[in-house]
């Protein structure tokens, strides 16, 4: 290494530790600039070492793009290959085109907060909901019969117990409420009912013939709801469950067998259970085959599910609706998002396209569970393994990763955006987070 090149170095990693110590022009570089200036030279000192710039910087850093242009300045004095690795970096911040809060989120601002909950640290936590009449008062769901309650936005939790009638151990799926009218399914088949915001819940008897188990409920106001099982059953109610309506004339087992031969790649004989189901606000649904090797999609007035091949060749992690399908109301249909192993997401610009684009995220490998809009904006949030979260304020061009909670020892099976302001992460061992903006 020559002199020059060892000098530079060692102002570069002396500037991280005492950035007043620093040459002048990297001292002064503000916030992310800097940053982005310390990771070019660093980029630039790994070279010399033997090790490629690309794998010396942070993933998603602004100043990953000047790998080359950084290793080309290896023969340059000190001086200048400090003040082009801070001007270039500069240049990619101002032509990179990222918001002002995605760049804060790269420099560590935190949007969440770790709630701390009393439960079990074997309980998995799966869904929430908020009373819309009451947007304080809340209800937390999870396995071993978990159910939660707040009163206060979700700052802090109290156990709510549901008399069942028998001894089985529940595991409630999903929430969902219209004004003060909610309903809660689980496994085994279990579906509650209120109508006083959740102050009493009535038991809604289920037949024993019903294909699969509940896995998606939707409140729909005035006793109608919509009720979607893992072996593709759509059902309609308004009389507050007393009869439901089939929407869908088969299971996705009797879809599969018939259209075998179509080239759908993994579908098998009896292979008809999804592991996850989503649905738009126009009450179309998307749902994820049980190993994750191909989806399916319903629209309103079609009589059976309709089979797609995955994208790429990784198994597909979750699937739903981009902003404008949302369950929310925020709109109408503008395409599907698809999360698959190993940490990629994919997007398609309709319903009705198997044409799926790949979007750079900075997952670290690390697999994506899923993905949610916040209401109000063009803010998106992945939640992911090993504590991952995503955000992106641009409707999904550009992602920064959030690191509150990188030193949790949890996967984040699910995120959620019950109105403007409150947003909640889910995870295992009793794991949440709640959004603080």
């Amino acid at each position: 290494m020559s002199a020059s090149t060892g000098m530079a170095c060692g102002v570069a990693l002396a500037g991280r530790a005492r950035p007043q110590a620093g040459r002048k022009s990297v001292a002064r570089a503000a916030g992310p600039a800097r940053d982005a200036a310390g990771s070019a030279v660093g980029a630039l000192c790994a070279q010399r070492r033997g090790v490629t710039a690309a794998s010396a910087m942070d993933e998603g850093s602004p100043a990953s793009g000047l790998a080359e242009t950084a290793a080309t300045a290896a023969g340059l004095g000190r001086r200048r290959a400090l003040v082009d690795a801070t001007a270039l970096a500069a240049g990619a911040l101002a032509l990179s085109g990222a918001p002002r809060e995605v760049r804060a989120a790269e420099a560590g601002k935190s949007y969440w907060e770790v709630v701390d909950l009393n439960v079990d640290p074997e309980v998995l936590l799966l869904d929430v909901g908020f009373v819309q009449d009451d947007p304080a008062h809340g209800f937390l769901l999870g396995t071993r019969q978990t159910l939660l309650e707040t009163f206060d936005g979700g700052k802090t939790w109290e156990p709510r117990v549901l008399e069942s009638g028998d001894d089985l151990n529940y595991r409630f799926n999903n929430i969902s409420f219209s004004g003060s009218e909610g309903w809660v399914i689980g496994k085994p088949s279990i579906l509650l009912h209120t109508t006083d915001g959740g102050k009493s819940w009535e038991r809604v008897p289920l037949s024993n013939k019903l294909p699969g188990t509940p896995v998606s409920i939707t409140a729909l106001g005035g006793g109608k709801a919509e009720m979607a099982t893992d072996e593709g059953a759509i059902y309609f109610t308004d009389n507050e469950a007393r009869t439901w309506k089939a929407l869908v004339k088969e299971t996705i087992s009797a879809t599969l067998n018939r259209t075998i031969s179509s080239g759908i790649t993994g579908a098998s004989y009896y292979e008809g259970n999804v592991a996850s189901v989503k649905r738009s606000s126009d009450g179309s649904y998307v749902g994820v085959s049980s190993r994750g090797n191909f989806y399916l999609t319903w629209t309103p007035g079609d009589e059976f599910w309709t089979p797609h091949n995955r994208a790429n060749a990784r198994r597909i992690q979750g699937m739903g609706f981009r902003k404008g399908a949302q369950s929310d109301g925020a709109g109408g249909d503008s395409g599907l998002y698809m999360l698959a192993r190993g940490g990629a997401l994919l997007t398609s610009e309709s319903l009705f396209s198997d044409d799926f684009t790949d979007v750079k995220v900075p997952s670290r490998g690390y697999g994506l569970l899923d993905l949610n809009y916040k209401l109000g904006g063009d803010e998106v949030w992945i939640s992911g393994g090993s504590g991952t979260l995503l955000v992106s304020l641009d409707g999904g061009k550009t992602w920064a990763r959030d690191r509150t909670a990188d030193s949790l020892p949890a996967n984040l099976y699910v995120i959620k955006f019950v109105n403007e302001h409150q947003g909640y992460a889910l995870g295992n061992a009793g794991t949440l987070l709640r959004y603080v903006g």
